[in-house]
């Protein structure tokens, strides 16, 4: 066990299926083929390839991330699980995107057809737009029940984090990296734009939801770098090490694009003993909200051991 963690490792796996039990429904209703207030139609491919990409079984680390963090100033409810939606809506559209043969060319994404495949490229293009384009509209939306401030604060930080000088940004210069062969600073700023944006933004979400004040903004959000890069560190190490049929998606495959990573870098034992350091890291940012945070700090140890 970490230093710094006394809360088993299960935990989170309880609390990840406990939350994605509620939240699977939930999401699904807003990407029923009903057309909203103002809407015309909403094609039935279309919203098809959308809940394939979306309601396929993920874990839904970060809107529960966002969840977690609200939950430590006393704020639940539906205006929570909103923007948890609005995160995961975000997340798919990346993942869909990404899937293409213009991008990563994958054929699997969580053990299924990726979306590209399972209908056309032209559907998943439509069905990531569709689901970026979503989660404005479910944070602006009056049913999300925010302050005026809230919800500016929450739309704005969102699309800096999905965007140019966030994850899409990161992706882009994912891409390049086959060729431009990024150095260990560069592959640092790749991977805290491409993965750790949203998962820094999902920890943050939570506190301005709540209306917490910004040095808590700013702690959940170093919290929220650090297990980013946890995540990154460990995809990264299962790359490596692990095996297309426990990932669900095909490995060994920034090695075959020639990709340099921090764990193809410095190895294995490196990585390791790094995810460590985070995890502690993690921990101590959150000890000012006591047993509050218990399943944050299993969820970072959880982000830094995975298997998948």
């Amino acid at each position: 066990m970490r230093e710094g963690m006394n809360i088993p490792v299960e935990s989170i796996h309880t609390a990840l299926a406990g939350f994605a039990a509620q939240f699977e429904p939930f999401l699904a209703g807003l990407l029923s083929d009903r057309p909203l207030s103002g809407e015309i139609a909403r094609p039935r491919r279309l919203m098809q390839a959308m809940r394939h990409g979306a309601l396929n079984g993920g874990k839904r680390l970060r809107p529960w991330l966002a969840c977690e963090t609200a939950g430590l100033f006393g704020h639940t409810g539906e205006a929570v699980m909103r923007v948890a939606a609005a995160i995961e809506c975000v997340h798919c559209y990346s993942l869909i995107h990404d899937d293409l043969p213009a991008m990563d060319d994958d054929d699997l994404r969580r053990g299924l057809p990726t979306v590209h495949k399972a209908f056309d490229e032209a559907t998943a293009i439509l069905a990531g737009d569709s689901l970026l384009t979503l989660a404005f509209d479910i944070i602006a939306a009056p049913q999300t029940e925010l302050p005026d401030a809230v919800r500016t604060a929450l739309v704005s930080s969102l699309a800096r984090a999905a965007g140019a000088g966030g994850m899409a940004g990161g992706q882009a210069l994912d891409l390049a990296a086959a060729s431009d062969n990024p150095d260990e600073s560069g592959i640092i700023t790749l991977q805290a734009m491409k993965t750790g944006a949203l998962i820094r933004f999902s920890c943050e979400a939570g506190a301005i939801t709540a209306g917490a004040p910004q040095a808590d903004r700013a702690r959940l959000a170093e919290f929220g770098s650090a297990i980013g890069l946890a995540f990154q560190l460990a995809d990264d190490l299962l790359d490596l090490t692990g095996n297309a049929e426990t990932m669900g998606k095909a490995t060994g495959k920034d090695a075959s694009a020639g990709k340099a990573t921090l764990a193809s870098l410095h190895g294995a034992d490196w990585a390791r003993t790094q995810l460590d350091g985070l995890v502690a890291q993690s921990c101590t940012l959150l000890e000012p909200y006591g047993e509050s945070a218990a399943l944050l700090k299993s969820a970072a140890r959880y982000i830094a051991s995975r298997d998948r």
